[in-house]
């Protein structure tokens, strides 16, 4: 008797551990379906939300069936919702970006290039004039660059939403020419507005913008409001390049195959520390901060690409760009360029500590 209570106890143990973990499962599941149908509403706004509230109630059914009963009682259920699920994951992995959607005109143009050795000419590259409203007049430009002028290169966070986030821009400097700023966005249609859940979900298409410095960052110091850091990194002359080039190839990637931004994976900040890392040659290491996007700066300091002839918080004082900018209404593109560098030191290679990017 007592070896069968054993035995018993074991058999019950094991069947309260696969409800538990399959209640876990209709429950993480749900959830992940239910927000993937909200943000791309396949079926339409009405239809989809009657399609999220039938399967809403059938998770829910299923979870009062497998908490008081026998798991092995019901396959039938069972069987409906793992073929439910897996017919989901078929329908969203399925879902592919697209090219031709009806965009927000700041970024209706993909970035093209042509290179001829050193030479580089980049078509649409973006030279917006902001107003005070969030308004602009368009404009979109070919530009000529020498990519034996690089000078430098500088990394601006600008900060939306507290400490912990921030978007990440990355800007060349060059002797013969205006800087130019990369940024990797979300690529937004007409009426569209930003959702950092939905951007777990497919919600929008991944855009490289190339632009005139005082597009991107004044948009962002002057109409936004948003408090934005301007940090030069050491880099070789040959790493400077390497990573225009990077831009380069993921252009012309994305003209070829449009892909999704992802608010976790495939991000402003995530996919320029993998061009990074693609040119460098030690392997960069992962670091929460590149999650905590608002602390990259912090992060760049302790691998020493920022000078540590400051302490990080000397440099946060420097680099901070507001300060210099937001009196200003009108600005030349030139001037603007000039004043967000106002003050900020020349990142120089330490003798000591050789830069790690």
């Amino acid at each position: 008797m007592h070896n069968i209570g054993k035995k018993e106890f074991f058999i019950a143990l094991g069947v309260a551990a696969l409800h538990g973990i399959f209640s876990l499962f209709v429950i993480l599941s749900s959830i992940w379906l239910c927000l993937a149908l909200w943000f791309q509403e396949p079926l339409g706004w009405l239809m989809t939300r009657l399609v999220i509230g039938f399967w809403i109630i059938f998770a829910l059914s299923i979870l009062g069936i497998y908490v008081t009963q026998h798991f092995f009682s019901r396959y039938t259920d069972v069987l409906i919702y793992l073929l439910g699920f897996l017919f989901g994951l078929f329908w969203y992995f399925g879902l592919e970006a697209k090219q031709d959607r009806d965009w927000n005109p700041e970024v209706a143009q993909v970035l093209t290039f042509e290179q001829q050795n050193n030479q580089v000419t980049l078509h649409n590259v973006r030279n917006f004039s902001w107003h005070e409203d969030g308004g602009y007049e368009e404009r979109w430009e070919t530009r000529h660059f020498d990519l034996n002028q690089i000078t430098g290169v500088n990394i601006i966070t600008s900060y939306w939403m507290g400490p912990h986030i921030a978007h990440t821009l990355v800007s060349f400097d060059f002797a013969n020419n205006k800087p130019l700023t990369f940024s990797i966005e979300i690529r937004k249609e007409k009426n569209e507005e930003f959702s950092t859940l939905g951007g777990f979900f497919r919600k929008y298409e991944l855009s490289l913008v190339a632009a005139d410095e005082k597009d991107l960052i004044y948009t962002r110091s002057n109409t936004r409001g948003e408090q934005v850091y301007i940090f030069p990194v050491y880099m070789s002359k040959q790493e400077r390049r390497a990573l225009f080039e990077e831009y380069l190839h993921k252009a012309n990637d994305l003209k070829q195959q449009p892909k999704w931004y992802n608010t976790l994976t495939s991000n402003c900040t995530t996919l320029v520390f993998d061009m990074v890392q693609a040119i460098s040659q030690r392997q960069l290491p992962t670091d929460y901060r590149l999650l905590a996007s608002g602390y990259l700066p912090n992060y760049l300091y302790d691998l020493n690409a920022i000078s540590h002839d400051l302490t990080i918080q000397e440099w946060y004082k420097k680099a901070h760009v507001n300060p210099r900018v937001s009196q200003y209404n009108k600005l030349s593109s030139d001037k603007y360029s000039k004043l967000i560098r106002q003050g900020v030191p020349v990142p120089q290679q330490s003798k000591k500590i050789p830069p790690r990017i």
